[in-house]
């Protein structure tokens, strides 16, 4: 039996890549399906036809998540639409990686914004609906750089630890009105991203995963799949590392 029949799945930058996969994920259970992107309009509605397909309600936005007012006028069109909202998937998210010295302030800034900023957006206007319903799971995707840090990504490591940081303090503050609030830190995903990488590179990241592969975005997608279901229902401020033991 699918297990998210009627429920409301809000899902950040889910055009492609871990978003999609999870929005796929949520769909294939039944849930109905918000997601935002800022891609082409084509690639959007490609995506909106490809979850429909599972015979759920589906919609797209193309909105900011950093964008303060646009996230609260995006969740009012939720509730309006959905008449609830019930899982929030924090996946929006950008790099501008360079080494420190190298890196400036308007990358900085850029990736703070994006990753860490539209999470805080996000979580405080789905809040109100989730405290008045009693109810929701709130899942931020973070990474194992904002555990460990990595050299050359400074402001996408801080965005990440911040993404952690949040989220357990997030946990602390609604789990007395049933709303948890989890992260998931992604090691070596394979994406279209990490496609461009020479073989031998990845060969070498590779070396130094216990599993001998790298991940893919569904298994992120399963991750927030039982996050966000009742088998989880009493895990909240947690982090789960879906690296394939990659800082065991």
């Amino acid at each position: 039996m699918k297990q998210f029949i009627g429920k409301t799945a809000l899902i950040t930058g889910a055009s492609r890549g871990i978003g999609k996969s999870i929005a796929h994920a949520f769909a294939e259970q039944g849930a109905n399906i918000v997601f935002t992107h800022l891609s082409s309009e084509e690639q959007a509605q490609a995506v909106v036809d490809e979850l429909k397909s599972f015979g759920v309600k589906v919609c797209a936005y193309r909105s900011d998540a950093s964008n303060f007012t646009a996230v609260n006028d995006l969740v009012q069109e939720i509730i309006k639409e959905f008449g609830g909202l019930d899982i929030l998937v924090n996946n929006a998210g950008i790099t501008r990686d360079n080494l420190l010295l190298r890196m400036g302030e308007q990358d900085w800034d850029d990736v703070i914004q994006v990753n860490l900023k539209s999470a805080f957006n996000t979580v405080k206007a789905a809040a109100k609906p989730m405290i008045s319903q009693r109810s929701g799971s709130i899942i931020n995707i973070s990474s194992v750089v904002g555990i460990k840090g990595n050299a050359g990504q400074a402001n996408y490591a801080a965005s990440k630890a911040g993404m952690i940081g949040f989220t357990k303090s997030i946990a602390l503050e609604l789990g007395s009105r049933n709303i948890r609030c989890n992260a998931i830190a992604p090691g070596f995903i394979q994406t279209a991203m990490t496609e461009e990488l020479p073989e031998a590179t990845v060969a070498e990241w590779v070396k130094h995963i216990p599993l001998r592969r790298m991940g893919t975005t569904e298994d992120v997608a399963k991750c927030a799949l039982f996050l966000a279901s009742d088998a989880a229902s009493y895990i909240t401020g947690q982090v789960i590392q879906v690296d394939g033991g990659m800082l065991t």
